[in-house]
């Protein structure tokens, strides 16, 4: 059995996909990045 074989073997465990929806996943990133940016404002910790 190759290194290869071996691995593709391995049944999936629910970890992150290479396949995930792209467009989503940036879309929730910059509202995070804007939402702690009000949060920052509105604590006047800027």
């Amino acid at each position: 059995m190759t290194t290869h074989s071996a691995t593709a073997a391995r049944a999936r465990t629910g970890g992150p996909k290479d396949d995930g929806p792209k467009v989503l996943e940036h879309v929730m990133g910059w509202t995070l990045v804007v939402v702690v940016a009000m949060l920052v404002a509105q604590l006047g910790l800027l």
